[in-house]
């Protein structure tokens, strides 16, 4: 069995072993960290050794850490990251160079059909009718997006959204509610099999499939690093929030992971504020006193057009894991319309926690 783990923000860990009697055998892990001294790599390979194969993340872990040499330095490696390679073996999870990757970035579509098309598109994934897809949405209006759990009453201020002419449309996904705007925002989807992420923990997969934007980030000039549970942080703020949905298979077979991203490029903080209710609870639990500090705009901080910065984030993933031109299917796009009929578009979706 083969495993393979990118740390986030560290190196690649790969692990190689077998299972018998119930127990892991011929434990190899290798990869392209730093680990001193040398004899540690062979500690590390003895303490997973005669692992009974049900061992969880946290004990292998902890295997590891008392198995090494006292003065082991770990440069891009720790030991749970060890322990999740060895999970993802076990779980026989693919990698991103397993798929060939497609991209869909089409005209602007009304915020509706963008929360249809992302229901469709991952669907399809999860039918294996269609390839694991990038897409980057664009926006035809403002909108305000909420999760899927969120309560509308709470979240959204309606004389704020009818003043400012902004739509508010509820995502498939959890967490919180966002604002966007067309030349403001840069939000992307992907679409994946859901053997991509197994091995990690829920919480683990949000890090794993937010890696290669942040690697995009930092070929702009940005540090910038995953904050659990689903931003993306810099030192002088946030830049992006993240959900997902997991989907199940046809006739309850593997399925597949839809995780989008939503970031600032030029937030219109005054704006923001005048259509969303954000409660003092939850000010206070992110430790600041104001709204507007909260995010930090892609564009202060590259310089860069919008459109430059979304160029420069394909062409990462490009190189990265390989990207071919897709689009959105004369089917998948009829799915989609009768969703925003049905689904989407009806109030009766949109507040369905009132």
């Amino acid at each position: 069995m083969h495993g393979e783990y990118k740390i986030p923000g560290g190196k690649l860990v790969v692990v190689d072993l077998e299972v018998e009697g119930g127990a892991l055998r011929d434990v190899r892990v290798a990869g392209d960290f730093f680990l001193e001294p040398d004899e540690a790599i062979q500690a590390i390979d003895a303490a997973l050794e005669g692992a009974p194969a049900h061992t969880g993340t946290a004990a292998l872990a902890a295997r590891i850490e008392a198995a090494l040499p006292e003065s082991t330095v770990m440069l891009g490696l720790s030991a749970e990251g060890v322990a999740v390679a060895v999970r993802r073996a076990l779980a026989q999870a693919t990698e991103w160079s397993d798929y060939d990757w497609q991209l869909i970035h089409e005209a602007p579509q009304s915020p509706a059909l963008h929360m249809a098309l992302d229901e469709v598109i991952t669907a399809e994934v999860a039918a294996g009718r269609r390839p694991p897809t990038l897409r980057v949405w664009e926006w035809d209006s403002p909108a305000v997006i909420i999760g899927s759990f969120q309560s509308l009453r709470n979240e959204v201020d309606p004389a704020g959204t009818e003043r400012h002419g902004v739509s508010v449309v509820r995502r498939i996904s959890g967490g919180g509610a966002m604002f966007a705007e067309p030349s403001s925002t840069i939000t992307y989807s992907l679409s994946v099999p859901e053997s991509l992420v197994s091995g990690l923990s829920f919480a683990d997969s949000y890090a794993y499939l937010d890696d290669w934007v942040l690697e995009a980030l930092a070929d702009m000039g940005i540090k910038a690093w995953y904050q659990p549970l689903n931003d993306i942080a810099t030192e002088v703020g946030k830049i992006a929030g993240a959900a997902q949905k997991r989907m199940v298979g046809p006739g309850g077979g593997p399925g597949a992971v839809l995780h989008h991203v939503t970031m600032s490029y030029d937030i219109d903080a005054d704006k923001m504020l005048e259509v969303l209710r954000i409660g003092k609870e939850k000010m206070s639990d992110k430790g600041t006193r104001s709204a507007k500090k909260r995010v930090d705009p892609l564009r202060r901080q590259t310089g860069l057009p919008r459109q430059v910065v979304i160029e420069r984030m394909i062409a990462s993933f490009r190189r990265r894991h390989g990207l071919t031109a897709g689009r959105v299917t004369d089917a998948e796009a009829a799915r989609a319309e009768k969703l925003v009929a049905t689904k989407f578009g009806t109030p009766e979706w949109t507040a369905r926690v009132p």
